[in-house]
């Protein structure tokens, strides 16, 4: 039986990504049984880990190879953190097919919980959205860049202050004894995607099509695809200090919180609407907001991770 290909980027976290997505598609239940060949691939975001994300591509830096794996035919399945694909200009041959049950989206802080952190303390931390929450709450917090790694990353505390990391990925690699704060989504409203998998291959490939949709959770596909179309109608992607988050409710329902903030955290804009269409959701909303802040003023200029 020829194997089914599953292409993921390399590091750490995205290796025990690919095998969340393997052990899930291996699975009692899901079908067809699978042998599973893994497809690793270097992006660009690999290889460049000293420049900020925006000056390499933004959010696509970490996903283009692996969509090329797919397209090029190397690859069957591609395993991506949902909060690194863009949401617009993605291959039309290529499809999300499968969303897994989507992890805790929240933020965490490493070295200090958000009050132990003194009057001018350092915050290391990448993401133009975390850094403007953060600033919107502490005025006083200076902020530095910060690339690489899981491990890179959590080895560059600054002194006395602290660094910003996703709740999920610090949980797949068996390390939330180091988080020192969990930061509710109320305080840090969290990227588009954040915690979720997404699951992506030709839209023609029926063998793999029938494969992710084995491992889809239709809620968890649900709220990525509001918090993506709202991503997608500000157009912003990593351009933008943006954050989303949606949930199902108990009647079926979705609730999407989403803000958009300038840079220097001085003016942020959060809304929250609830609806049944997921990618009518995210877009009324994103229209709303965008309709508050009289169009591109608090939005033009904004650059960085989001």
């Amino acid at each position: 039986m020829h194997p089914l290909r599953v292409a993921t980027r390399g590091s750490s976290l995205a290796l025990r990504q690919a095998e969340l997505v393997v052990e899930a598609l291996s699975a009692p239940g899901t079908g067809e049984p699978f042998m599973i060949e893994l497809v690793v691939v270097e992006t660009t975001g690999d290889l460049q880990r000293d420049r900020p994300i925006a000056a390499i591509g933004g959010q696509g830096a970490f996903v283009r190879e692996v969509e090329q794996a797919l397209l090029e035919g190397r690859a069957d399945l591609g395993v991506h953190s949902a909060k690194d694909l863009p949401s617009s200009d993605r291959p039309e041959e290529l499809a999300i097919v499968g969303v897994p049950t989507r992890a805790d989206p929240r933020d965490v802080l490493v070295g200090r919980a958000l009050a132990d952190l003194g009057p001018g303390a350092h915050v290391a931390t990448g993401a133009a959205r975390r850094r403007a929450q953060l600033a919107w709450l502490r005025p006083d917090l200076r902020f530095e860049e910060l690339r690489g790694n899981i491990s890179t990353r959590l080895g560059k505390v600054p002194p006395a202050g602290a660094v910003v990391a996703a709740y999920a990925a610090l949980e797949r690699l068996g390390l939330l004894h180091m988080v020192a704060e969990v930061l509710s989504t109320s305080t840090m409203l969290p990227q588009v995607g954040q915690g979720a998998l997404a699951v992506q291959c030709r839209a023609d490939d029926e063998r793999s099509t029938e494969a992710a949709r084995s491992i889809d959770d239709v809620a968890s596909h649900r709220c990525l695809d509001a918090e993506r179309a709202f991503l997608a109608e500000l157009g912003g992607g990593c351009e933008l200090p943006v954050g989303a988050h949606a949930v199902v409710g108990p009647d079926g329902g979705l609730k999407l919180e989403g803000l958009v903030a300038s840079l220097d955290g001085l003016v942020l804009l959060r809304r929250a609407m609830t609806g049944s269409d997921a990618h009518e959701l995210g877009r009324d909303l994103a229209i709303d907001i965008r309709d508050l802040c009289g169009g591109a003023d608090v939005l033009s200029g904004a650059s960085g991770s989001s």
